[in-house]
């Protein structure tokens, strides 16, 4: 099983612009809890998923508005590469990398 635990410096490309975080993940088995903080705040990672060095979870946005977020994630090493679904926004690539 690939080591997703950590915590990883992320930028998702919005349509608002990119937008900065800090990614942790406390993986037990094939599931994961933590959070996603950034400048908006921090948001609860729900329903967390692993599968190998494939993350998968939701969140839900409430500034500046309501919205679920749909996340998926692969790590590959320190690197992580990923997406987030937002509702009629579209999906926006993320990309990261683990903090030393």
């Amino acid at each position: 099983m690939a080591n997703v635990d950590g915590e990883w410096d992320t930028v998702t490309k919005t349509p608002m612009g990119d937008q900065r975080s800090t990614l942790t993940v406390i993986s037990d088995g094939d599931t994961f809890t933590g959070s996603q903080a950034g400048p908006m705040g921090s948001l609860v990672v729900e329903d967390g998923k692993v599968d190998g060095n494939k993350l998968s979870w939701t969140m839900n946005m409430t500034i500046p508005f309501p919205m679920k977020l749909e996340v998926s994630a692969i790590i590959d090493g320190d690197s992580l590469i990923g997406e987030v679904k937002a509702g009629a926004f579209g999906v926006s690539p993320m990309s990261g990398s683990r903090k030393a």
